[in-house]
C-alpha cells in the first residue's frame, strides 16, 4: 500500500453516536487500523453519546468552538476551547459537549481503531479478520 490522501468532505462513514455531523475519513474502512482521523462538527449545545473505547486511546484536537471534555468514569468536566487537545486513556465512558453558544469543530479519533465498537454498529463485520499489524489484542 502507499500514502494516501483523503478529503473531510468525502467520508466513507458518517457515525450519528458521536454527532450529527461525524465523519470518519481515515479508520479500518479505508485500511488504517492503528491510526484513525475523524471530522466532528458539534452544534451549540450538542453531546456525543458517552461512550468507551475499551482498548483504545482518543485524542481530539479542538479546531473551532468551546465546551466540557466530560469523564464519567472519574466524575470530572473539564472545559475546552481552539487549539486545545482532549486526551482520553482507554476504558474512559466519556463525552465532548459543545458550549450552548458555540459551534465545536474536531479532528481526531482512537487510536488503535476501535474494532469493538465498529463491530457493534456493523461497519466492521463480525468475522472479519484483522490485519496482522493491528496492535491491540482483543481476546482479552
Amino acid at each position: 500500500m502507499s500514502i494516501r490522501v483523503f478529503h473531510r468532505d468525502e467520508p466513507t462513514l458518517r457515525l450519528p453516536l458521536i454527532s450529527k455531523d461525524a465523519r470518519f475519513v481515515v479508520w479500518p474502512g479505508t485500511d488504517a487500523w492503528n491510526a484513525n482521523m475523524n471530522y466532528v462538527v458539534l452544534e451549540p449545545g450538542e453531546a456525543n453519546v458517552p461512550h468507551i473505547h475499551e482498548k483504545s486511546e482518543d485524542s481530539i484536537f479542538i479546531l473551532e468552538g468551546e465546551g466540557l471534555a466530560v469523564d464519567y468514569t472519574n466524575d470530572v468536566s473539564l472545559p475546552f476551547h481552539a487549539g486545545c487537545v482532549v486526551h482520553v486513556p482507554a476504558g474512559i465512558k466519556h463525552a465532548i459537549i459543545a458550549g450552548s453558544e458555540s459551534r465545536v469543530v474536531s479532528v481526531g479519533g482512537p487510536a488503535p481503531a476501535d474494532v469493538p465498537l465498529l463491530r457493534k454498529i456493523g461497519a466492521i463485520p463480525q468475522d472479519a479478520e484483522l490485519p496482522d499489524h493491528y496492535c491491540v489484542d482483543l481476546s482479552k
